[in-house]
């Protein structure tokens, strides 16, 4: 006997399991907005704080910076926090919240520094 699948009965049957983050970060929905991790939403909570006490000014999620080489344009790069610092005379602070340094993201924290000449800052 033979059985008659719908295609949508034969899609699922096919289809591969969705896979997790490979670093097993769990996506979090925070005040209305959906962050890579846990520990970025804890960030963007805390920070919000600062800025409500007005330690820091022009806070940015998701800043795009172009990476830029040779005067071409090879790539973007997004980071997770951008701000005027208040307590570092008004120095632009760049963060990035990582569970793992990968040998791509300190390459682009290379390209960052030489084109902007601004480090950024790893939090774990």
């Amino acid at each position: 006997m033979t059985e008659v699948l719908t295609r949508e009965q034969y899609r699922a049957a096919v289809e591969k399991p969705k896979r997790g983050n490979k670093f097993g970060a769990k996506k979090t929905m925070f005040e209305g907005i959906l962050f890579d991790s846990k520990r970025e939403a804890e960030v963007y909570r805390d920070l919000k704080l600062v800025e409500r006490a007005g330690r820091i000014s022009g806070f940015e999620r998701q800043r795009k910076f172009e990476l830029i080489v040779n005067g071409k344009i090879i790539g973007t790069y997004r980071a997770d926090f951008a701000f005027i610092d208040h307590d570092q005379d008004g120095k632009l602070r760049v963060i990035d919240v990582k569970g793992v340094v990968t040998r791509d993201f300190r390459r682009v924290r290379k390209i960052v520094k030489a084109a902007y000449n601004i480090d950024v800052e790893v939090w774990k």
